[in-house]
């Protein structure tokens, strides 16, 4: 689980996104839209204040959500910290969420300054940590051993598949946001694995090895 003293990254962000959940509860559904809108890495927003909407966008989540990212921070943000230390596992997760975030909101800027989306577009709401997430998660498969690799990319793509799903299938924004998080995660894997290779760290994290022990063989006697 985090620590603060052995993942404080993990474990302050977590205790950052506690503290904005309480927040959005104490305040009310109509102060709390507007927060979340102010602070939505949508095209208006990047259009006017670019640098303070990719920091502020990062500080919330959905109210229900909280328990769910600690857990997925445990099994992702965590591990990672723990072998590259606090600064590092920052600089992952902000790469996942600022190149995601512009790879997918400036064609949808371009889309509709050309007039080929329409000015709703300008607005929806685009908040959270999920991108980041999906760096570092991302990042964490050249550190497992080759044997896990394929198991670690499938459940992230099967992550990626069931938000899609649950999301609003089909829907523009359902699709940007898919888009993101498939950059994300390919930011960590593909972006991140030569300088991971270069500290030689990829494939140090194993599974113990459970296969039984050989036993010791006997010591001969030895008579005068």
């Amino acid at each position: 689980m985090p620590s603060p003293t052995l993942t404080p990254f993990t474990f302050w962000y977590l205790a950052l996104l506690l503290v904005t959940t309480v927040v959005q509860r104490l305040v009310g559904q109509t102060v709390s839209a507007k927060l979340l809108a102010m602070a939505s890495t949508d095209a208006q927003n990047l259009w006017h204040r670019p640098v303070l909407s990719l920091i502020s966008s990062a500080l919330w989540i959905e109210d229900s959500g909280w328990l769910v990212y600690v857990l997925i921070f445990a099994l992702a943000v965590a591990p990672l910290e723990r072998r590259i230390g606090a600064g590092w596992t920052f600089l992952v997760f902000a790469s996942g969420h600022v190149l995601a975030t512009l790879a997918t909101e400036l064609p949808v800027m371009w889309a509709l300054s050309m007039g080929l989306l329409p000015h709703s577009d300008a607005r929806w709401l685009d908040i959270g940590v999920s991108y980041g997430f999906f760096a570092t998660a991302g990042a964490m498969v050249p550190v497992l051993a080759p044997r896990l690799r394929l198991w670690a990319v499938a459940a992230i793509e099967a992550c990626i598949a069931v938000i899609y799903v649950t999301d609003d299938p089909g829907s523009l924004d359902a699709l940007v946001t898919v888009a993101g998080h498939l950059i994300a995660a390919h930011i960590g894997m593909v972006g991140w694995l030569g300088w991971l290779r270069r500290r030689g760290l990829v494939g140090t994290l194993r599974l113990p090895d459970r296969r039984p022990r050989e036993p010791a063989p006997l010591a001969r006697s030895v008579t005068p």
